[in-house]
């Protein structure tokens, strides 16, 4: 259950439990069957409020900060919307600091990847073809790049450039300008060839090892180049080429 803002001063909680952030009490003046850990163990995760499980992520308080203080602040910060919870805003609420910032960020993005399923997962090259369906049977070559979090899902799929292939036109510049804005942990990249050979050709090589160096650099990796027609898939990475 979400909490309620009724009004600045005060965060109701469900029956049992209302505490005010201006007040001195904390989680050792509170009953112990309402204490956030004793009630997690006593009648699971689901009995406790977001700012209950907060508190039990964020531990302990600090001097001055209770832990139900703290997990109060981060509320009020991201406005209840904790799928915008983020390191650098984390560590502006005082007394989180940069590793409590790190444990909340990461619990909350590791029960996202394993509960919402939201985003499509390349785990091997055939996963990313839903995105190359399109330009399959294009009559001009099409350079696509997919970005991927650190999961391997999918952030974005965008076309890069379109026409003739070669190292010069395709520049890493333009390959790798969205991802780094996406933050991405790792790209795809994919183009598709008209006259419907699987084989990779000389410039398709250079490109990959161009791009590959590239990425390196920029602590963005190549999972894997592509090359798709409507005859089926070819995989740089499968091959050995990468």
């Amino acid at each position: 259950m979400v909490p309620t803002m009724k009004a600045p001063d005060r965060i109701y909680e469900p029956p049992g439990l209302r505490w005010n952030p201006k007040d001195s009490s904390d989680v050792k003046d509170l009953p112990k069957a309402d204490r956030p850990r004793e009630k997690l163990l006593a009648k699971g995760p689901s009995a406790l409020s977001d700012l209950e499980l907060l508190a039990v992520m964020v531990g302990s308080g600090v001097r001055g900060h209770g832990v139900l203080h703290l997990a109060a602040r981060i509320l009020r910060r991201f406005e209840g919307r904790l799928d915008r919870v983020n390191a650098e805003a984390l560590q502006s609420i005082k007394g989180l600091g940069r590793a409590r910032s790190c444990q909340i960020t990461a619990a909350i993005e590791l029960a996202r990847r394993h509960l919402t399923g939201g985003r499509v997962t390349i785990e091997q090259a055939t996963d990313a073809l839903p995105y190359l369906q399109e330009i399959r049977a294009k009559s001009q070559e099409h350079f696509v790049c997919l970005s991927l979090n650190g999961a391997n899902e999918v952030i974005a799929s965008r076309v890069v450039t379109v026409g003739l292939l070669d190292s010069s036109q395709v520049h890493p510049r333009e390959v790798f300008a969205d991802p780094i804005t996406d933050r991405a942990a790792a790209v795809l990249l994919a183009h598709n060839h008209p006259s419907g050979t699987l084989a990779a050709s000389a410039e398709d090589l250079a490109l990959t090892r161009r791009l590959v160096q590239a990425g390196e650099l920029l602590g963005i990796r190549v999972l894997d180049h592509l090359i798709v027609s409507q005859d089926g898939l070819l995989s740089m990475k499968q091959t050995g080429v990468m």
